[in-house]
């Protein structure tokens, strides 16, 4: 019995120190205070979010927090990631600095010397009774059909303009239909080509462009609602050469908002396989019109995937061309150091009759260099040292038909040769474009305009924007210095090959050859279970477009998937 007052002693402190222990975890729930003891252990705050955003000038809501933080772990895991790996003193970023005034002239120097592109003439080409049955054909069809004048530029382009404005209200691709330039374009090319004054393959044949490329007197849309009615006062490089080759612009094409997926102010582009899908992104009006016929060829954009994706889903051809290959003067930017244009067309040969319009230095964009391309549809492909990446094969939702592409290739006496790629945390190098993006659009982020953005999710650009301001610069830098030794390890893993073949979304092979520069053709291969288009993507080394394409149209030639295309009525 003496003892009972000290027990009830010992049970009042007991229930003391566990009162303060509810009332610290209650308080910390309220005002995110990390529990010192570690109930919430060692992640990231609220209010850790909060001091850091004070400390870099800029204020963000609740709900922004609560959408930046799964992110900005992300980021965190990757630092730790990269800083469980050596780097030497001696290794430079992968980002160049030149003392020369960027937009100088010398930086056209020693001009290319563009060749013509030679195709044998296709016998006994016709031109149908309805001329709609031309609106899937290959720009080497259409080419020669108007060149010998079987049909003329106005009537090809009066036949797409009657497409687009039928099938958009479905597709949702057009953002703007440029029709009395097209027209006033197709009359041209009829008289010059009448005149004798043939410009080449491409002259008179209708083509559409992504809205991330500046159009003189038309609006440029970027795809966003901030951007909706922007008029940029100048032409696009690639806009500008393709007009000297003759092209007809007939369209401005979806993007998606900034260049990320298919959702864009006006809507969600769609599949023409099928339309419950999105054309996926964020060349998502490109892919979507070039495969449901509403464009001869068009111009998209990649920094992460944006021609491969839509490629893929929409059945259709893309090139993405080495960095550095293409100007990108008067687009959007959304990545310097990884952003690439190029041509979504129907066939191989397509893309090689677009890129030789577009490409090579201008003056303008001074990351491009001059280096020739050279196609020849005549040169054997069994002179080529073609690889596979044998890993990627082995597994994946599409690896019949991807086994079946090498069966295809081995057929036609062409030996394969297995390689590998980079051992390397390449998905931990992602958060380089996120960095680069949050700056090149950081004036829609403090001006709080990013409110006006489609997508407020946290994975979309303006959650990134603003968790990519917490990005160190220290971090940015180290990332860009692993860059280097990846960029090494690939050439010294490519040093006897020309072309190699990979599944086009296996492993991290879309980031780490995005990260390297490598040119990509992505070639239809076939069908899911669903009906829907699959791909194979052809990799060149760098600036080895003409072999990737020669393989790729080899492939093209064995099989004819990419002669199939959708039903839309």
């Amino acid at each position: 019995m003496e003892n009972q007052p000290q027990s009830k002693k010992v049970s009042i402190v007991w229930i003391i120190i566990a009162a303060v222990f509810i009332l610290l975890f209650i308080v910390s729930l309220v005002i995110d205070i990390p529990y010192i003891i570690g109930i919430r252990g060692a992640k990231i705050s609220p209010k850790d979010v909060a001091t850091a955003g004070k400390v870099i000038g800029l204020e963000f809501t609740s709900k922004e927090i609560q959408l930046m933080l799964k992110g900005i772990e992300g980021n965190l895991e990757s630092y730790q990631e990269l800083r469980n790996h050596q780097l030497d003193n001696s290794v430079f970023p992968a980002i160049n600095f030149s003392p020369l005034i960027p937009y100088a002239a010398e930086a056209a120097a020693n001009k290319i010397e563009r060749q013509d592109i030679v195709l044998p003439e296709i016998p006994d080409l016709k031109v149908p009774d309805n001329l709609e049955d031309l609106a899937f054909a290959p720009v080497t069809v259409l080419s020669q059909l108007i060149r010998t004048g079987k049909i003329t530029s106005t009537e090809l382009t009066k036949m797409y303009l009657k497409r687009l404005k039928r099938y958009n209200p479905t597709l949702e691709c057009v953002v703007t239909l440029t029709e009395d330039l097209a027209l006033e374009q197709a009359r041209r090319a009829d008289e010059e080509i009448a005149a004798g004054k043939y410009r080449g393959p491409l002259h008179g044949i209708p083509w559409g462009v992504k809205d991330l490329f500046a159009t003189k007197g038309i609006k440029t849309t970027w795809g966003a609602v901030p951007y909706k009615d922007q008029v940029i006062d100048i032409d696009a490089t690639v806009v500008k050469r393709l007009e000297e080759a003759g092209a007809v612009l007939v369209a401005k094409l979806t993007s998606g908002a900034l260049a990320w997926g298919d959702v864009w102010f006006g809507g969600k582009t769609k599949n023409p396989w099928n339309t419950k899908q999105g054309s996926s992104g964020s060349s998502a009006g490109p892919a979507s019109a070039t495969a449901a016929g509403l464009v001869g060829f068009s111009i998209g954009t990649e920094t992460w995937g944006s021609i491969i994706s839509p490629s893929h889903t929409c059945g259709v051809t893309g090139l993405r061309p080495t960095y550095g290959r293409v100007s990108r003067y008067g687009a959007m930017a959304l990545s310097w150091s990884m952003d690439k244009a190029g041509p979504i067309c129907r066939s191989a040969e397509d893309c090689a009759l677009v890129f030789n319009a577009i490409y090579g230095a201008d003056g303008k964009d001074f990351t491009v260099v001059n280096r020739p391309f050279h196609y020849d549809p005549s040169v054997n492909i069994k002179t080529l040292r073609i690889g596979y990446v044998k890993a990627l094969f082995e597994k994946g939702p599409n690896k019949i038909n991807d086994a079946r592409v090498l069966e295809t290739l081995r057929s036609l006496g062409i030996n394969l040769i297995p390689i590998e790629l980079p051992d390397f945390p390449v998905g931990s190098l992602g958060f380089i474009l996120n960095a680069e993006a949050a700056a090149a659009f950081d004036e829609l982020t403090r001006s709080g305009k990013d409110d006006l953005m489609a997508r407020q999710i946290r994975r979309a650009w303006p959650n990134v924007f603003r968790q990519s301001r917490l990005i160190p610069a220290v971090e940015y830098i180290q990332a860009n210095r692993f860059r280097t030794l990846l960029i090494k390890k690939m050439a010294a893993n490519l040093k006897d090959i020309d072309v190699y073949i990979v599944p086009t979304n296996g492993g991290n092979h879309l980031l780490l050859t995005n990260l390297t520069g490598h040119p990509a053709v992505v070639v239809p291969n076939g069908f899911d279970k669903e009906g829907s288009p699959i791909s194979i993507t052809f990799m060149g080394n760098l600036f080895k477009e003409a072999e990737a394409l020669l393989v790729a149209k080899a492939f093209q030639e064995a099989t004819g998937f990419h002669k199939k295309h959708p039903k839309l009525d």
